[in-house]
This record gives structure tokens, C-alpha cells and sequence, in this order.
């Protein structure tokens, strides 16, 4: 594993994170004795970058990493976020990133995860309610309390980090980012690097569709919310496996996978990229730690870049409603 400095902070990171999100919710029947398995295999295997969110499985996922990472929590770097609340039934009610909820949501957090402290605290969607500057400075406080010691933002636009940055440093800014989402490279990455901020980029292999997993929506399970996001679409999804197709033709030739080759892709953006593949199974977190060490020439990205352009993928990455919630 390779190693980098969390952006605007002491921490460092491994190369390559894990996205736990799928061990609890969205993708499938978990089994958390073999998401426990993943995440401990993970930490052998070098990765030291966990994520999670308070919103995965109404704070199962938390909980789950909470036992995971117990006996090595200080060799590690945990985030969670806040913002998405939703109930007990899991309905979704809303963001909120007004102070007095930024201060609760972190005191449940640290419930759930057993920790005394969060590494790095993101604000999970913006709150078009309530000025970033607030939420930011209610989530200054918590680094001031010390039970907090970065924070960041996910899928905040470049007026938004700019403001929220001169109330506190951002350390990081996770948004999606691949192969078939493309939008970060028009403002943010630059933006992040002019200000010192790591890129971390979740979904970087398409929500494993640009592995070549999915054939057909008949691949799709019926309690994966894949089976409803617009680019999974019976009738997007033959174009989109074009990018499929021509991965696997390059990676073959690479001596990879294709999902080796996606995480490859995005870590030779930008230095301060760090991608967060998710899995709850052992085989795929080996496969995607070893995307570490492919190396991609300037002529294999220009290739790359020339087959799949940005703006080839068919669909929103979201459904419509979700999309307009996004803060752009």
C-alpha cells in the first residue's frame, strides 16, 4: 500500500480507502460477521481510510465499523458524515445542518462507533436551509471540543468549499467521481488542490458496474438500489457497457481487471485523489488494494480518456429528485 497526507491536517491515509456503505444497506443482504472479516482483512492489507455515515443502515453501519475497527482504532483513520436524516423506518426526511443538529449527530456517532473522537467529520449533503457557514463553525467547535479532529464536506460545490474553507479548514471533499462521472474535472479538482484538499472520490468504479458485474438488469438483485438508478436503466445500460467493454479490452492488456483499471484511471488524475471502492466480500477488497500499484503511461490515460470521454455515459447518476438536491 501507498501512503499520502490527509489534506490540511497531520494524518495519513493509505492510497486507497473502503467504503462501507454496502455491508449495512443499498446494495444487498449484508452479513456483518463477513463485512467484519472485510474490514480487518482491509487493515492487513494496508488500507487505513474507513468510511462511513450515520445515514447507512439508520446507523447499523456505524455501529458495525464501531466493532470492526476496536482493536486497532488507533492505527486507523475513521470518518463518518452527517447531514441525511432519516427515521427509524428508514424513510428520509430531510438534510439539516443546523448547529444544534451538528452537535447531536456527532454525540450519536461517537455513541455508535465506540470512539471518543471522529478523524475526519464530513457534512454529508448541504443544507440549503442553513448557511454553510454555520454548519461549519458548529463543526469548528467539535475539533475545539476534541471530538473532532478534521472535517469535510460531500457533494458541496466550489462557492460552497470556498466559504465553508474560510470559516475552517477543509480537509477533504468527497464527491463521485469515475470513469462514468465525470463532473468534478470542470471546477472542484483544481479547486481542491488551490486549496489543500484531498479529493476523495466514492463510487469510483461506477457502483461496481464498470467491473462488468452487471450484464442486464436481470444481474441486478430486487432489494439493490441499483435497480432504480437511471444509468442501471435497461435502456442506458447497453451503452453504458460499451465503457465496460473497452476497459476490459485495455485491462487485458494490463494484465488487471477492469476494475483495477477504473481505480487506476481515477488515482492518476491528481495526486491528492483518494479513491473509496466499497465491497463486503474479501475477493473484490484484494482485487481493488492491488489497483495500488498499476501504473497508467500518459499515452494509455490519452487513450482512455479518447474511447470514454467525459459525458459518454447515458442516465443521471441519480434519480431526478435527487439529483436537484445536490448543492451545485
Amino acid at each position: 500500500m501507498k501512503y499520502k497526507k490527509l489534506g490540511n491536517s497531520n494524518l495519513e491515509i493509505s492510497g486507497i480507502g473502503l467504503g462501507c456503505m454496502g455491508m449495512s444497506e443499498f446494495y444487498g443482504k449484508g452479513d456483518d460477521k463477513e463485512s467484519i472479516e472485510v474490514i480487518k482483512k482491509s487493515f492487513e492489507l494496508g488500507i487505513t481510510f474507513f468510511d462511513t455515515a450515520d445515514m447507512y443502515g439508520v446507523g447499523k453501519n456505524e455501529e458495525l465499523v464501531g466493532k470492526a475497527i476496536k482493536d486497532i482504532r488507533d492505527k486507523i483513520v475513521l470518518c463518518t458524515k452527517f447531514g441525511n436524516m432519516r427515521g427509524a423506518d428508514g424513510s428520509f426526511l430531510g438534510v439539516n445542518g443546523s448547529p444544534d443538529y451538528v452537535k447531536k449527530s456527532c454525540e450519536d456517532s461517537l455513541k455508535r462507533l465506540n470512539v471518543d473522537v471522529i478523524d475526519l467529520y464530513y457534512q454529508h449533503r448541504v443544507d440549503p436551509n442553513t448557511p454553510i457557514e454555520e454548519t461549519v463553525e458548529a463543526m469548528s467547535q467539535l475539533v475545539k471540543e476534541g471530538k473532532v479532529r478534521y472535517i469535510g464536506l460531500s457533494e458541496a460545490a466550489p462557492d460552497t468549499i470556498r466559504r465553508a474553507h474560510k470559516v475552517h479548514p477543509i480537509s477533504a471533499l468527497q464527491t463521485e467521481y469515475s470513469l462514468w462521472t465525470r463532473d468534478p474535472e470542470n471546477e472542484l479538482l483544481d479547486l481542491c488542490k488551490e486549496l489543500g484538499i484531498t479529493f476523495v472520490a466514492y463510487s469510483p468504479i461506477g457502483r461496481g458496474f464498470l467491473s462488468g458485474r452487471f450484464k442486464s438488469q436481470s444481474d441486478i438483485p430486487s432489494d439493490d438500489y441499483r435497480k432504480f438508478q437511471p444509468r442501471f436503466a435497461e435502456e442506458n445500460m447497453d451503452h453504458n457497457l460499451n465503457i465496460v467493454r473497452e476497459l476490459e479490452i485495455i485491462a487485458k492488456e494490463k494484465n488487471c481487471t477492469a476494475a483495477q483499471l477504473a481505480l487506476a484511471w481515477v488515482m492518476a488524475q491528481r495526486e491528492n485523489i483518494v479513491p473509496i471502492p466499497g465491497t463486503k466480500r474479501i475477493k473484490y477488497l484484494i482485487e481493488n488494494a492491488a489497483a495500488i500499484d498499476i501504473q497508467l503511461s500518459e499515452k494509455e490515460i490519452e487513450t482512455i480518456n479518447k474511447i470514454i470521454p467525459p459525458g459518454y455515459t447515458k442516465g443521471l447518476r441519480y434519480p431526478e429528485a435527487t439529483m436537484k438536491a445536490l448543492n451545485r
